[in-house]
């Protein structure tokens, strides 16, 4: 969900985070400001539940990618609620990402840093042995295998402080749509226009790797591409995946970055299909919640998704106003859904895993790498501290232990998310054998 984005729902009202810009499945379109072009084997998604297979012969490596953090060894007694951390539901995940983690790399620097591919490979093959066990996914057998084969590394910021950041949540919105428009169901989620340019500007100027920039051809020129109200012009419009039957409900999706349309109405009513982020139109970010804030409409701690809900109900004459003050467009892809609990595609190309899928920052913690996060419940102070995956990245995911917490599907998920603004750290768990966290 590669993945403009949240702020805890606050945030992703009064700025911008996650939204998967990365990689969706082979062939896919670029991604975010450092996602990539989708076209080699690299990228294959594996699917969820295969049996891992891990290669006999030694993985090709590429040149190191710096991390802007530092890593302190720590020991596994220091990571806060790691004895209470029920991790059944953590060994799928575990195999899963061990498939990511033995995909060739490209070395490709437009590419988000993933965690080092043959440092992982002696562990993943114990993991595909492990596997074959009986009682494997156990929590006992879980903690056992992962504190023989990995080692915690405290993440701290360039500075050398231990690494505090922002906690915020994201997840998978649900939309009742028609693949046609007409009555209730007037607000576009298009597909990628056919003249949207990527310019991938690493090709030109080396220091400028992994940057990129969208626009379309006027004339000889590349010029910006078109704004969301510019979209709306008459003959500018490109063709709608899906026709919504809520403004606000489509501009949620669009922040998310994917999610899920329910057809209510016409071909393939009483379907559900999964609108996966394909491209943007680059254009900046806009916070309607900020907005909302800064014309007094409301305050700061009304402008959750709940309450911009809420002044849209009760101002419906102003929706469109709201919704033009940010010019940031997402277009899709459509996929079938194979599995109900599956999330979408992070920027690792792995579908996420509800409340074990993070988004991060890739210059301090790598793609498929496993981490410790300590941080609280949206709301209150009990501790939520558990094993994730660093899965996904966001446009607004910048920082040592910045991270996105992936809720899962649905109302409740995204009622979650929205109250999700805590204080977090990172324990980065990587093998025993390989030395410090590296990427490539």
């Amino acid at each position: 969900m590669k993945r403009l984005a949240t702020l805890s729902m606050v945030g992703w009202l009064t700025a911008c985070t996650t939204v998967s810009y990365g990689p969706s499945q082979p062939g896919s379109p670029a991604t975010d400001s450092g996602g990539t072009v989708a076209t080699s084997p690299s990228t294959a998604t594996p699917a969820p539940g295969s049996v891992l297979s891990v290669p006999t012969q030694p993985l090709p490596d590429s040149p190191a990618r710096n991390l802007a953090g530092r890593f302190v060894a720590a020991d596994w007694s220091e990571m806060p609620g790691w004895q209470a951390d029920e991790l059944e539901q953590v060994w799928q995940a575990f195999l899963l990402n061990c498939q990511g983690l033995m995909r060739p790399i490209s070395g490709g620097l437009t590419l988000p840093a993933r965690a080092t591919p043959p440092v992982w490979q002696p562990v993943c093959a114990a993991a595909q042995r492990q596997a074959q066990q009986p009682g494997a996914a156990s929590t006992a057998q879980v903690r056992a295998f992962l504190q023989q084969h990995l080692r915690p590394w405290r993440l701290h910021d360039a500075g050398g402080k231990v690494a505090t950041n922002t906690v915020t949540g994201y997840y998978e919105p649900l939309v009742v749509a028609s693949r046609q428009r007409g009555g209730q169901f007037q607000w576009p989620l298009y597909a990628v226009p056919d003249d949207l340019l990527t310019i991938d500007l690493g090709g030109l100027y080396p220091e400028l790797a992994g940057k990129r920039v969208r626009g379309k051809l006027d004339g000889n020129r590349v010029i910006p591409y078109d704004t969301r109200v510019q979209l709306q012009s008459a003959g500018r419009q490109p063709a709608a995946i899906v026709w919504v039957n809520d403004p606000v409900d489509a501009a949620f999706l669009q922040i998310q970055g994917s999610g899920r349309a329910y057809l209510a109405d016409g071909p393939g009513a009483g379907s559900t299909i999964r609108l996966a982020y394909a491209n943007h139109n680059g254009q900046p970010f806009q916070s309607i919640g900020r907005w909302l804030i800064q014309k007094g409409e409301l305050t700061a701690g009304q402008a959750s998704m709940q309450g911009i809900r809420a002044w849209a109900r009760d101002n419906p004459h102003r929706v469109e106003e709201m919704l033009s003050v940010n010019p940031a467009v997402v277009f899709f892809r459509e996929e079938a859904i194979a599995d109900e609990a599956a999330g979408p595609k992070g920027a690792y190309s792995l579908p996420l895993t509800e409340r074990r899928s993070i988004a991060v920052d890739t210059q301090f913690v790598p793609l498929g790498t496993p981490v410790f996060l300590s941080t609280t419940w949206p709301g209150d102070a009990r501790p939520l501290n558990r094993l994730v995956f660093a899965q996904d990245t966001g446009a607004a995911i910048k920082g040592a232990a910045r991270a996105d917490f992936y809720w899962g599907y649905g109302e409740e998920a995204g009622n979650i998310a929205g109250r999700m603004k805590q204080n977090g750290r990172m324990w980065v768990l990587w093998p025993r054998a390989a030395g410090t966290p590296s990427a490539r």
